[in-house]
């Protein structure tokens, strides 16, 4: 049986050190003509949600998606050395991306807020971007709603490798949003407590298996094939 597993970027295979707020506000400042007095409101939400929530809390009307997308592109390539630098890849993570890039029955990709052009950037900075199916993932492009990006990432897969629409899949991730769009999508939830939530929040917030990091490969495996049996 083939089956789908997507990982969240941020906070889950990487750290970016604040980079992220900083891309969104370079963003803001291009697309607003001045420097933003708030900070974007992320954890766990899309791109097109962040930026739309930076412009109502600063009183503008929102942006106009095209050219908040190409804001984004653009202040993503211009930090890639600075998340290069800055940043880090979280423990466990290389090596848990390989063991399932080896096995031919699991798509391996990402569900991610970040537009794809980011996320690239993000996994690109760190060398982890060739150990994912990247043309096949769920994009902060895609939808405001997190659980609309697995359908779009369900689509892509089959459309690219005939996987069913309804293969067994599970999200991996660190917020209770990513949670939430697992269950909302029909998917299971293996959640990291790896960023601000703790593994107490995260069960309360209902993901089926809550693991500290990544560093247990072989637990993660078994895992695994535990929630897609």
């Amino acid at each position: 049986m083939q089956r789908i597993v997507l990982w969240d970027v941020d906070h889950t295979l990487v750290e970016n050190s604040g980079v992220s707020k900083e891309i969104y506000a370079s963003a803001f400042k291009a697309l607003a003509g001045r420097e933003a007095e708030l900070p974007a409101p992320t954890e766990g939400r899309t791109d097109r949600a962040i930026m739309r929530e930076m412009f109502t809390r600063h009183g503008l009307p929102d942006p106009d998606w095209e050219r908040a997308q190409q804001a984004l592109e653009k202040a993503g390539r211009c930090r890639e050395e600075d998340l290069r630098r800055r940043g880090h890849v979280l423990p466990g993570v290389e090596d848990a991306l390989k063991a399932l890039a080896a096995d031919p029955a699991i798509c391996s990709s990402v569900l991610t807020g970040n537009i794809s052009a980011n996320a690239r950037v993000k996994l690109r900075a760190f060398g982890l971007d060739g150990l994912l199916d990247m043309a096949v993932g769920g994009y902060g492009e895609d939808s405001d709603d997190r659980a609309r990006l697995v359908d779009a990432a369900r689509a892509r897969i089959h459309a690219a490798h005939g996987i069913p629409l309804v293969a067994p899949t599970v999200l991996i991730g660190d917020t209770p949003r990513d949670v939430r769009a697992a269950h909302d999508a029909k998917a299971h939830c293996i959640a990291v407590a790896s960023g601000i939530h703790s593994v107490a929040e995260l069960r309360t917030a209902g993901a089926d298996v809550v693991v500290p990091d990544l560093t247990d490969t072989e637990g993660l495996l078994t895992l695994l094939r535990e929630v897609l049996t």
